[in-house]
């Protein structure tokens, strides 16, 4: 019988040169990383290997191994925080481990006992626990990886896979606080489509991204906002999902962004400023998860009832949105806070509030022990 995923049985092998920590002023996003890795080596006959955080180090690969020929590669992206007492928290890791879990499915590759690996997360955070900054918006990127492993060049699911985990300490997203971002929404490129794998945590996901960025670049944009079909569908923003906060000509408000329809990650982020929202933000407001095109936008910023618009993700809580350039023409997004508007200055800071522990809500933020 293949074995199980056990925390139980980790082995730890403390660095002998250990690292000094940057100073919060000098992290830059990936950049830097901590003294160890978590790694478990799966095969289809043993199942999970022995857990073991060692010193930071290399992978040496076969030139046939299948992860650099078919893409046998996922990856999750969550944080560590230090809270105002010295403890290290993380926030929402179950949803990590479960979206996880479901690329793992996805791309034939082996699956795990979520709350096991949020056990060796913590352990491989107690004993880098240097490495997580002090300070509101700092914190350590964690980025759980799982490749195929086996070596061969005929297309079919790996026999082998290596989870992994190495994590990165890194300082608040905008510098100098929020930074509204001007988009290009792009129909000329695709980042998603129905049936396809666009709401799983793939690095092939990301490559097919990145040229339609730089060309969103050459014309003065941050990001694409990516549009699908032939009614400008719109999906997500660069690599995060997105909001739109509209007026209703009755009086109401609503708080938008696109559904779970297999093209849209399931972000963490995500859910939980819907979930903040709906708690918060009162009876006036309807949050609602349903089809929003360029179109609609176009019309209702025209009619003054476009209210705000910003992106979510895990790196930037929530990226304000100024502006988006529709084949040509300017739609210009309020920013009533500022370098924001209302609501993304409320989300990032009810967000914060409990990753950093400040404030108890729903078990969401879990102390490492």
């Amino acid at each position: 019988m293949a074995a199980p995923l056990d925390a139980s049985k980790l082995q730890i092998t403390k660095t002998t040169t250990p690292a000094t920590p940057l100073p919060n002023n000098q992290l830059k996003f990936g950049q830097s990383f901590t003294d160890h890795i978590l790694e478990i080596d799966w095969t289809v006959e043993e199942g999970w290997g022995t857990p073991t955080i060692t010193p930071y180090h290399d992978f040496k690969m076969d030139p046939a191994t299948v992860v650099l020929h078919y893409s046998f590669e996922l990856f999750e992206g969550l944080k560590a925080y230090r809270d105002s007492n010295g403890q290290i928290r993380t926030f929402r890791p179950d949803k990590n481990m479960e979206r996880m879990n479901r690329s793992a499915k996805r791309a034939s590759l082996p699956q795990f006992d979520s709350e096991e690996f949020i056990k060796l997360i913590h352990q491989f955070l107690l004993l880098d626990e240097r490495f997580v900054p002090s300070g509101k918006g700092y914190s350590l990127y964690l980025r759980p990886t799982l490749i195929g492993t086996s070596i061969g060049l005929g297309v079919s699911s790996p026999t082998k896979a290596k989870l992994y985990m190495i994590a990165s300490p890194v300082g608040p997203y905008f510098g100098a606080g929020f930074k509204p971002v001007s988009l290009e929404a792009t129909d000329y490129a695709v980042r998603a489509w129905p049936k396809g794998v666009g709401s799983y945590k793939l690095g092939a996901n990301y490559v097919s991204c990145i040229e339609p960025q730089a060309e969103a670049a050459k014309r003065g944009h941050s990001q694409n906002l990516w549009l699908f079909g032939d009614e400008g569908e719109i999906t997500e923003v660069g690599a995060m999902n997105v909001f739109f906060a509209f007026a209703n000509e009755d009086g109401t408000k609503e708080l938008a962004t696109a559904p779970l329809d297999g093209m849209i990650l399931p972000g963490v982020t995500r859910d939980s400023a819907i979930q903040l929202c709906k708690e918060k933000l009162g009876k006036e407001w309807i949050v609602s998860e349903r089809k929003i095109t360029i179109h609609e936008v176009k019309e209702r910023a025209a009619k003054g009832q476009l209210i705000e618009a910003f992106g979510t993700g895990t790196a930037a809580i929530v990226a304000p949105i100024n502006n988006i350039e529709f084949r040509g023409e300017q739609i210009t997004v309020p920013c009533s806070a500022g370098g924001s508007g209302e609501i993304a200055k409320s989300v990032c800071e009810w967000v914060q509030n409990i990753q950093y522990g400040d404030e108890e809500f729903k078990d969401w933020s879990r102390v490492a022990a």
